[in-house]
């Protein structure tokens, strides 16, 4: 396929991870001119180093010949191999390693500077958080986007590249950047996605519990309870979140939801947020507020020109139909199915989640905490309330830090994503996202 950049071509090569490009030999050329006066003293100093040399002599250009990102071995280290996708998919705040082979000579320390650009969203910058250039140095910063050096052998150079624990999530372009003797060149690697990291002790979403790891994201087969307190039954599940596709859709999900539409830069600078993510998937996962939503509700048994509730048996049909049908809503669901749909993409995106059934589930509908019946003196229902109590509910509860609320508010958080009530302008059930009290 052909760049963007005039003159920039890359060819697609015979394995998944691995590009062959021709270089581009202007498009950073400012950059490098404007390092002329701070590394005068520089290139004096490798002149000293290379005596060989003569004055005023230019080194021969670095030319990035292939590139090879190890999609599998950084997908299985990552746990992301099982997505069934062929890019590069990985989790904040872990490393992962690239390969660059150049042509002609290798990557000569003091001579060659090697620097990357991610850039994610529409509107990438560094003071929103979707944009950042790095160059290569010989120590990670924990704290920001890094690019260390791990070995060189000839012609090829492993560099092993991090992000910080609280990065935006979602795709990413790369940009490799090669500087010899003032004179720059720009590669474009390709794409990546990024995800949420519950293995990370640093990352909001981290959980110390390997087994429950493994379960709340790793997980995608599993049972949703229903019935009655009295006859408690449970139907099988397949959440599907490693299924080929569903990645894709997840992140189109996010990419068509209001609030990007209204103000993409401003959404693409809160994706770090699980607490933003959580209540973005809920208000998606339905279809009551007109915002090309996932799932519309039904309740009344009539469900001819669609499907019953009690048909599906797992979220990738639902999520697949989806998106084969341009994001028109899928019919039907109730709760069980909007919490499944919820928790599949909240676990894809790596966030720790499960689908909880309460049984006698209260539904209060003016927020008063009270189940209301009026009855007169004669001992007659005045007026129905819309105040039900269901046999039982299921929504998601997610796992995450609350650095925006005070302490001790850290853990399970209710997301509710059946369509009830109103929460903050969009359409959900009547919970909010708050910590599940005990």
């Amino acid at each position: 396929r052909t760049g963007d950049g005039a003159g920039q071509r890359v060819v697609r090569g015979s394995s998944p991870g691995i590009r062959t490009a021709t270089r581009t030999g202007n498009r950073h050329r400012q950059r490098c001119q404007r390092d002329r006066d701070r590394d005068r003293d520089v290139h004096r100093q490798r002149h000293r180093q290379h005596p060989h040399r003569p004055a005023g002599t230019m080194a021969e250009d670095l030319v990035l010949e292939t590139w090879d990102l190890h999609c599998d071995r950084n997908g299985r280290e990552h746990r992301t191999a099982d997505m069934g996708c062929k890019e590069l998919v990985v989790r904040r705040g872990q490393p992962f390693t690239i390969t660059l082979r150049f042509s002609g000579r290798g990557y000569q320390d003091g001579v060659d500077k090697l620097s990357f650009n991610v850039q994610t969203g529409p509107c990438p910058s560094e003071t929103s958080g979707t944009g950042f250039h790095f160059v290569v140095t010989d120590c990670p910063e924990e704290s920001c986007w890094s690019a260390v050096i791990q070995q060189q052998d000839g012609e090829s150079l492993s560099v092993s590249l991090c992000s910080p624990p609280d990065a935006r999530i979602g795709r990413y372009s790369m940009t490799l950047e090669t500087c010899t003797d003032y004179q720059g060149s720009s590669y474009q690697i390709g794409d990546f996605v990024l995800l949420f990291n519950p293995w990370h002790p640093e990352d909001t979403v981290f959980l110390r519990d390997e087994n429950e790891r493994r379960e709340y994201v790793l997980s995608q087969h599993g049972l949703i309870y229903q019935g009655t307190s009295d006859y408690i039954f449970c139907i099988p599940w397949n959440f599907g979140q490693f299924e080929d596709d569903i990645l894709a859709i997840c992140l189109d999900m996010l990419d068509i939801n209001p609030k990007h539409l209204r103000d993409q830069d401003r959404d693409c600078s809160r994706r770090n947020d699980p607490v933003y993510i959580g209540r973005v998937v809920s208000a998606m996962v339905n279809c009551n507020d007109e915002d090309r939503g996932v799932l519309f509700g039904r309740w009344d048994d009539c469900y001819d020109d669609g499907m019953s509730p009690m048909a599906w048996i797992g979220s990738v049909d639902i999520l697949r139909r989806w998106k084969k049908f341009e994001c028109h809503p899928v019919k039907y669901g109730q709760c069980w199915v909007f919490a499944a749909v919820a928790c599949t993409v909240m676990r894809c995106l790596g966030i720790p989640s499960r689908v909880v059934t309460n049984y006698n589930s209260a539904h209060d509908t003016n927020a008063n905490l009270t189940i209301d019946r009026y009855i007169n003196e004669r001992g007659e229902q005045e007026k129905r309330s819309r105040d039900m109590i269901w046999n039982f509910h299921c929504w998601v509860e997610s796992w995450m830090a609350r650095p925006d609320l005070a302490a001790g508010y850290d853990g399970w958080q209710v997301l509710d994503p059946t369509p009830q009530e109103k929460s903050e302008g969009t359409t959900c059930s009547t919970w909010k996202l708050h910590l599940l009290t005990p």
